[in-house]
């Protein structure tokens, strides 16, 4: 485990990865972000998401679903690296072989799952739309931004409008042609955490 001391001298991607388990954590454009761990209906929904993702994904063969924590690095000199809640990153983006370290470059697909602080304090609000911002600015083709409060999910795309999807419809992807969603089974009974 690293030591406080090791944590506060990350500024580099390369250092984040050598620096152990330090918790979680992002690098934004060379200071590390810390952030306390997810509740319990966060983690409830994003595991939804990436299972329908996976299974959809999996069966087609066309790419790779990654967890939550799995890093990005999105820039360097400062570096950037960000951990999406659930990413998808197509078949010929896969690095071939064993991969150690982080994913160069933004995958095709980011999904964020907000926090209540990220919905109530303003200043967590600007730093989350920043960081969904930064993944289309990174190279990303869709971020979905899940609001478990108001159980909607807003689809970001480069250059195009905001499309509102609601509990009550299904989702689909322009990255994943022939996704279908339900919303109702991604937000489920209530679950507070």
């Amino acid at each position: 485990m690293a030591s406080a001391s090791s944590a506060g001298a990350v500024a580099t991607a390369d250092e984040l990865l050598a620096a152990g388990e330090i918790g979680r954590c992002e690098l934004v454009q060379g200071e590390l972000v810390m952030m306390s761990p997810a509740g319990f209906e966060h983690g409830v929904i994003t595991q939804r998401i990436a299972a329908a993702l996976h299974a959809f994904v999996s069966a087609r063969e066309l790419g790779v679903v990654t967890a939550a924590e799995t890093g990005f690095l999105l820039s360097r000199s400062p570096d950037t690296v960000r951990a999406p809640d659930v990413a998808f990153v197509e078949s010929a983006r896969v690095p071939k072989g064993r991969t150690v370290g982080y994913f160069a470059g933004a995958p095709d697909l980011a999904v964020e799952v907000l926090s209540p602080t990220d919905l109530h304090d303003a200043a967590a609000r600007g730093r989350a739309e920043a960081k969904l911002s930064g993944w289309l600015e990174a190279g990303s083709l869709e971020v979905w931004a899940i609001d478990p409060s108001s159980r909607m999910i807003t689809i970001h795309r480069p250059a195009a409008p905001s499309l509102v999807v609601r509990e009550t419809e299904t989702l689909a992807s322009a990255v994943l042609p022939g996704l279908i969603i339900s919303l109702a089974d991604v937000f489920g009974p209530t679950v507070r955490g």
